[in-house]
């Protein structure tokens, strides 16, 4: 798909083409439409004595006939306060202010699994998959029988990496799902994320389908699960089942989270006309979710809409500024437009926040390589120059870049 593309109409087309692959790949891999952060399974927040109805004992300040004052009764009060306080931020989608708050509970108490686990949780609604990821498997390991830990570590690890060990993540998001529903085998979720794990691995069988059926048995208004059954019935060739099923989920939906589910698993499926309207109602839910204007954005855009794909990117962008796929989708809206300096800047704010495998998928056609080929049709050769040295610098020794960039000098 790389090469020189003479019109406007043609960027489009290609940068569709582009999006259509990358949505595919992400299905084949997993096949449940790319699980991603705040969409599919947003992790609850940790527990604390507040969010379990307890109330914490007063500190009690000493008087001149008092004993000594307890520190460690001081510290694990300033722990819950911690908590709670990023628990808040986290909710009011204050993410900063959510991992300072947590990063102040391990200063004070280093080990402590729902610090952890709350670092975790933020990075996922971030889609910072590196991040949560190790942060959940410090959670795992520091409190072993922790299930909410376990789900959402398996979470992270069904997200595909470009250049990563995807096979051995998925055989792992399996393990920590059935040691969670072996700790707690009425756990409606962990059995969904059991379905989950398997169907990454494309094990589209009975004993797939039997988890997502022993989590609607165990909640029958889980939306998401059956959401999830849908797409792997349409996999083992029984679409009729799966219609229905679908629309039980929209049924059910209750809130943005799950009205994500519905839509990305349609997106998977390339119903993107039906995802929109889904996308629709979860965003006037939550005209913030990051999960939500990300797919609506990546909807429009193979929808052959980028100028209104643009708003909603550049939204997700803002709430989520340190996740690379919104800004990558951005840029190539931009392309799509033919408005290359824009792409650009874009595409370098993407670069610097990108892991190394990330960096490599800006270098082609959709990405550096792109902005190139659009400067020198534009008979802009200083600026195709740089913007092939740039694509150089993140595919070394590409041998159709060098040539490109020995044509526009």
């Amino acid at each position: 798909m790389r090469g020189y593309i003479n019109l406007k109409t043609g960027w489009l087309t290609a940068v569709v083409c582009a999006v259509i692959c990358l949505v595919s790949a992400a299905a084949l891999a997993q096949n449940v439409g790319g699980d991603i952060g705040g969409g599919i399974f947003r992790p609850k927040n940790p527990e604390t004595k507040r969010s379990a109805g307890k109330t914490p004992k007063p500190v009690t300040k000493p008087s001149h006939t008092t004993t000594r004052r307890n520190p460690t009764a001081d510290l694990e009060t300033r722990v819950e306060d911690l908590l709670d306080k990023g628990n808040d931020a986290r909710d009011a989608k204050k993410y900063d202010e959510a991992l300072s708050a947590y990063e102040e509970v391990l200063k004070l108490k280093p080990r402590d699994a729902r610090a952890a686990y709350g670092l975790g949780n933020v990075y996922t609604d971030q889609r910072r998959w590196e991040d949560a990821e190790r942060n959940y498997r410090d959670a795992s390991t520091w409190a072993p029988t922790n299930v909410d830990a376990l789900v959402a570590l398996g979470v992270v690890l069904v997200q595909p990496q470009a250049g990563g060990n995807n096979a051995k993540r998925f055989a792992d998001a399996e393990g920590f799902a059935r040691h969670a529903v072996q700790l707690d085998p009425k756990d409606a979720v962990a059995w969904d994320r059991l379905g989950v794990a398997m169907q990454s691995r494309a094990l589209y069988n009975t004993e797939t389908e039997n988890a997502y059926r022993k989590a609607i048995e165990l909640e029958p208004q889980f939306a998401v699960a059956y959401a999830h059954l849908a797409l792997l019935l349409r996999y083992m060739n029984r679409e009729p089942e799966s219609l229905p099923l679908y629309d039980k989920a929209v049924e059910l939906a209750k809130d943005p989270q799950t009205l994500n589910l519905i839509a990305d698993s349609l997106q998977s499926e390339q119903r993107w006309q039906k995802s929109e309207g889904v996308l629709r109602k979860a965003l006037e839910m939550d005209p913030k979710s990051p999960t939500a204007l990300y797919l609506m954005g990546r909807n429009l855009l193979v929808l052959k809409r980028p100028d209104e794909a643009e708003g909603y990117l550049k939204s997700a962008v803002e709430v989520s500024p340190q996740a690379f796929q919104p800004h990558a989708l951005l840029g190539q809206s931009y392309l799509a437009m033919g408005r290359l300096d824009e792409a650009e800047r874009t595409y370098n704010t993407a670069a610097e926040i990108a892991s190394a495998a990330e960096r490599k998928q800006l270098a082609g056609a959709f990405g550096f390589e792109g902005i190139g080929d659009g400067y020198l049709k534009a008979r802009k050769k200083t600026d195709a120059a740089r913007a092939y040295r740039r694509a150089l610098e993140l595919d070394p020794g590409n041998p159709q870049l060098t040539k490109k960039l020995s044509q526009a000098k």
